[in-house]
Formats: C-alpha cells, sequence, structure tokens
C-alpha cells in the first residue's frame, strides 16, 4: 500500500451489522460499529490483493489494526446494509492509515459512521518458514507493536496493590482481568476487538459499581446508553493469559448532556505496570421512546453524581 492515497487506493463494500450487537430494541452498540469498520477495512486489503489469511500464511505478516477512532453519526439497525467506503491516507510513519465512511438508507443515502484506522504488519514471531513481504508492504513491516511516538511511562509497583496504585485519589475504576485466548488473535497477542470488550464491560462495570447500572436506569427511567465517539491506541502488546489491568477514569461531564472517560490498559511485568493500551469514549443516555425511536435526555441528580463521584463512590475495584 502506498503511502500516497490515489484513485485506486478507494475500495466500497456493503456489510451488515451483526445479530450480537443487538442488545438493547435493534440498535447495534459502539462495540460491533467498530466491528463493522474492522471488516471494511479487512475487505479493503482483500481488494487491494493482500487478505489478511494471505499474508500471514504466506509472509509471516500478523495484520493489526493498533488505532481505531471511530465517530457514531446515526445509529444502525440491525437489518440495516450500509455502504464503506475506505481510502488510504498518506502520512509520515510505518502505519498503514486509513479512512472509513460508512452511509446508510434512511430514504436517501445518510453518512452514519467516521473512523480514522491505523494498521500494521506485525512479524510472526514463531519461525516457521515465510516468503519475503511484496515490496509494497515492506513501509508497513514491523517487529512489534508499540508507540514510539507517544510517551509511554512503565509504573513501579513495589508492594503496592497495582489496582490501588492505578486509582487512588481518583474519579475511578478499575478491573483486573486475565486475557482469554479468545481476546487474542495470530496465537498470542490481544486484537483490536479484545479491548473494545475491556471498553465495553468496564464502562458497564463502573455504572454498576456507581448504582446506576446499565438495568437499573432501563427498569426504572428507560434509559439505554449511547456513544457517539470511541478511540482505542495501541502501546505496547499484551499477551495471551496475562492479567491486563484496566482503569475507567472519568475526565469530563458536559452540561449533564455527556461524558467523557478515559481508558488505560496495563499488563504487570518484573514488578512494573506496562501500558499497553490507551483510549477514550464519550457517552450520553437516551430515552427509548418506541421500539425504533430514541432521544438523548439530560442527566439527573442521581447519574450526575454517580459520574463525578459525589455519590459517595471516588474510586473502586473489581477482579474476574
Amino acid at each position: 500500500m502506498s503511502q500516497t492515497a490515489t484513485p485506486e487506493h478507494l475500495t466500497m463494500s456493503q456489510i451488515r451489522p451483526r445479530y450480537e450487537g443487538s442488545n438493547i430494541c435493534t440498535w447495534i452498540g459502539f462495540k460491533h460499529v467498530n466491528y463493522m469498520v474492522e471488516e471494511a477495512v479487512l475487505d479493503h486489503l482483500r481488494q487491494r490483493g493482500f487478505p489478511a489469511g494471505a499474508l500471514y500464511e504466506r509472509y509471516g505478516l500478523c495484520t493489526d489494526i493498533t488505532d481505531l477512532d471511530t465517530k457514531i453519526l446515526t445509529a444502525f439497525h440491525i437489518d440495516d446494509l450500509a455502504t464503506a467506503t475506505v481510502r488510504e491516507v498518506a502520512h509520515d510513519g510505518p502505519e498503514l492509515r486509513l479512512s472509513v465512511e460508512f452511509t446508510v438508507d434512511r430514504g436517501k443515502p445518510v453518512k452514519a459512521v467516521k473512523s480514522k484506522v491505523s494498521v500494521s504488519l506485525r512479524l510472526d514471531p514463531h519461525g516457521f518458514d515465510a516468503e519475503d513481504a511484496p515490496a509494497e508492504l515492506l513501509p508497513h513491516v514491523v517487529a512489534s507493536i508499540s508507540a514510539e511516538d507517544k510517551a509511554v511511562v512503565p509504573i513501579p509497583v513495589g508492594d503496592a496493590d497495582p489496582l490501588d496504585l492505578l486509582t487512588a485519589g481518583r474519579n475511578a475504576f478499575g478491573w483486573a482481568w486475565r486475557m482469554p485466548y479468545f481476546y487474542c488473535h495470530f496465537t498470542e497477542r490481544v486484537q483490536m476487538s479484545g479491548y473494545l470488550r475491556q471498553m465495553e464491560e468496564i464502562l458497564d462495570l463502573f455504572v454498576e459499581d456507581r448504582g446506576v447500572s446499565i438495568k437499573t436506569l432501563l427498569d426504572e427511567q428507560n434509559w439505554i446508553p449511547v456513544v457517539p465517539h470511541s478511540r482505542i491506541t495501541f502501546l505496547a502488546e499484551a499477551k495471551m493469559e496475562e492479567t491486563l489491568y484496566t482503569v475507567f477514569t472519568v475526565e469530563n461531564v458536559f452540561k449533564r448532556y455527556t461524558f467523557t472517560a478515559r481508558m488505560d490498559c496495563y499488563v504487570l511485568r518484573d514488578g512494573v505496570l506496562v501500558p499497553t493500551a490507551t483510549g477514550r469514549i464519550t457517552h450520553g443516555w437516551a430515552v427509548i421512546e418506541n421500539r425504533k425511536d430514541w432521544s438523548l435526555v439530560n442527566f439527573d441528580d442521581r447519574l450526575t453524581d454517580a459520574l463525578t463521584g459525589k455519590a459517595g463512590v471516588i474510586s473502586g475495584r473489581g477482579t474476574v
């Protein structure tokens, strides 16, 4: 893939959301919207002659989405057929940079999603025979995934509990969980979809810890959470069966309408917490109006106090 985007480096495909992502009524959650972005990227590579399977099997190259920044402009429903347009974006650096846009038919084509994606081709470490990578791919080949352009500061733990250390004095919630094989790919490493699951799960645990769980607000007020924006960036590699320490920190509540939170993920190696991913998510709440429609609502005092830590909980923790 060239670092200079040309008309030949634009692809289009049609993608439907998966049924698993239709959790409340027929709307599709942010995680599965990002899965659709991932599918569009993989199909772009196929159309360019570089399917992920062949890249691995022939050349020992692991296709890794390492940065995913997605804005949801219009909600998807389960039976929607969305049109994805993927373009390669010129930039400096080893990653392949792509822009992804989805449109959906609402009587006329409506822009539904805008996403910026980075892809690295990570050399497989397992030593099996492989062909040399095509010359066009060489600028995007890396020996390991790291964020050399970002300040990644390991944290010594000493005798402290890692979750206590990461959440102390912050409006935050921490969670420790062993990474299972089904959050990983290419035999050993946590993949982007694994971190999307972490981001979804820790929000769920956070609001439950604050007394405003998803089901509580559904049962009592008919409110559902909505996500207009999410981003996850890889900083280093996390391995299968390592314990991932994930911290969810509320950063800002905007006019009782949305709040933004940061997700930071670490693994503990040789007494040091190593950052492996960071991300941000913007959340709002909406009231279900009927089986098809919802509309955003202002946060009430209970939800606002829970999000800001005024409900009596400044930091929490969980383990699974």
